[in-house]
């Protein structure tokens, strides 16, 4: 395996765990109006993700930074022909950060009404339009001989892609009310698995729906193994939220989240922008890849600083793994 082969499998690995990680962070937020009924349980959503929300935050970032250096070619067609969901995205995280930080600094109803309602929205829209953007990728784009994308943004609003933006939706607010179940106590623990277990239905049928579409268009022996993986593990995580099992349903849910992504790089492979315009001006891992010796040095960083990462990482989260309920948030000043 050549090292090109191995930062796709490193790259692909960066952006599973970021949609592990953000997808329930992303469903939280989501479900700060879907699920809380009043101020003080807003908070305690809120609450279950507040020391890990930035962290998960890391893996985009990385994956971002690792595309940039592996694959520049991939990079500038990617970055420059979704430049307008990008940027959104881009926006929604930024306003998302000043959300969580400032919604707490007045005690006015006005003012903090108004920052959940950020919350909110920077939560659902990278939601779905992640979705769109990976659907796309694998999809095909219009890329020419010179490998730069000569569409335009109401391109990449299809049928498959959008069915792709309500999968990622509903799937990372079904593992984001999972989340809420495993981390909550009382009353909205309870209303979080009755939800959680009516999205993963939903999750479920479209989920079926889009992997089935790319089997049939990109798939091989290898996708399909993938698949059945992912509906296997939604299907075990909507009946053990069900049962009240809700550590279980999230590591279902995310072995979901994880077989979905496998799938999709695999049908990319060796691929990792295919043109729909003509199959010689696909971008692949070898077109499209840095020079050996930068793949060799990134290499090597990537052996020193990833086990650091995972190694805080986890010990953030094996810090605050109790639950909370509204029994401990504080009044309002």
């Amino acid at each position: 395996m050549h090292l090109h082969d191995v930062w796709f499998v490193l790259i692909a690995v960066l952006w599973t765990g970021y949609f592990f990680l953000e997808g329930f962070d992303f469903g939280i937020g989501i479900l700060t109006k879907l699920l809380a009924r009043d101020r003080p349980e807003r908070r305690v959503l809120i609450n279950t993700i507040g020391p890990v929300w930035d962290g998960n935050e890391v893996w985009l970032l990385t994956a971002g930074g690792a595309t940039f250096a592996a694959f520049p070619e991939w990079y500038a067609t990617l970055f420059s022909g979704f430049y307008l969901p990008l940027l959104i995205i881009l926006l929604c995280l930024i306003v998302r950060v000043v959300a969580f930080e400032y919604r707490s600094k007045r005690s006015d109803d006005r003012w903090q009404t108004s920052w959940e309602q950020v919350i909110f929205w920077s939560s659902l829209l990278p939601s779905v339009l992640w979705g769109v953007a990976f659907a796309n990728m694998v999809r095909g784009v219009k890329i020419d001989a010179n490998k730069e994308y000569v569409g335009t943004f109401w391109d990449l609003l299809n049928v498959y892609s959008i069915l792709g933006g309500l999968v990622t939706l509903t799937l990372f607010t079904f593992h984001g009310a999972v989340f809420a179940a495993l981390k909550t106590v009382g009353d909205i623990r309870i209303r979080a698995r009755r939800l959680a277990f009516r999205l993963g239905i939903t999750a479920a049928v479209l989920a079926v729906l889009f992997l089935g579409w790319t089997q049939k268009d990109n798939g091989d022996g290898t996708t399909l193994g993938a698949l059945i993986v992912a509906v296997v593990a939604l299907v075990a995580a909507v009946w053990m939220i069900r049962i009240g099992r809700e550590g279980w349903s999230f590591v279902f849910s995310g072995i979901t989240i994880a077989a979905s992504m496998a799938m999709l790089f695999l049908a990319l492979f060796p691929n990792v922008m295919p043109s729909s315009l003509n199959d010689a001006w696909n971008l692949t891992v070898t077109n499209a890849s840095a020079t050996p010796y930068t793949l060799r040095i990134m290499t090597w960083c990537a052996a020193i600083a990833t086990p650091v990462v995972l190694i805080y990482q986890g010990w953030t989260y094996w810090v605050f793994r109790k639950r909370i309920g509204t029994q401990h948030i504080a009044e309002a000043h």
